[in-house]
């Protein structure tokens, strides 16, 4: 049984899971990431949650889903302009990811 998750899901995205006073969050590493990393692990958390992986849901704000496909060169490929208000979670961010073939 896991009761916290923390550290590198993957080292070669640039981003880390950092435990605080109000939950867990993706935080940029020191190194180098790629110009997708941050959009990558944004996914690699939604598809840990759907698969019931240490994580139970994410909740990622519009904003940064946008500016993370903004770094990977990926937002002209999205639908349509994301609610920067918007709660994203797992299967939003899935979804999004299905419909724009991302």
């Amino acid at each position: 049984m896991c009761t916290s998750l923390v550290g590198m899901l993957n080292p070669e995205l640039g981003y880390h899971l950092e435990h605080r006073k109000n939950g867990f969050f993706a935080v940029r590493n020191n190194t180098p990431a790629p110009p997708d990393g941050h959009w990558r692990f944004i996914v690699l958390c939604a598809e840990m949650a759907q698969n019931g992986l240490y994580i139970s849901d994410i909740s990622v704000s519009g904003e940064e889903v946008e500016d993370a496909l903004v770094e990977a060169g990926l937002l002209h490929r999205t639908p349509h302009r994301l609610d920067s208000w918007k709660k994203y979670n797992a299967a939003d961010v899935l979804s999004l990811k299905e419909r724009s073939g991302l």
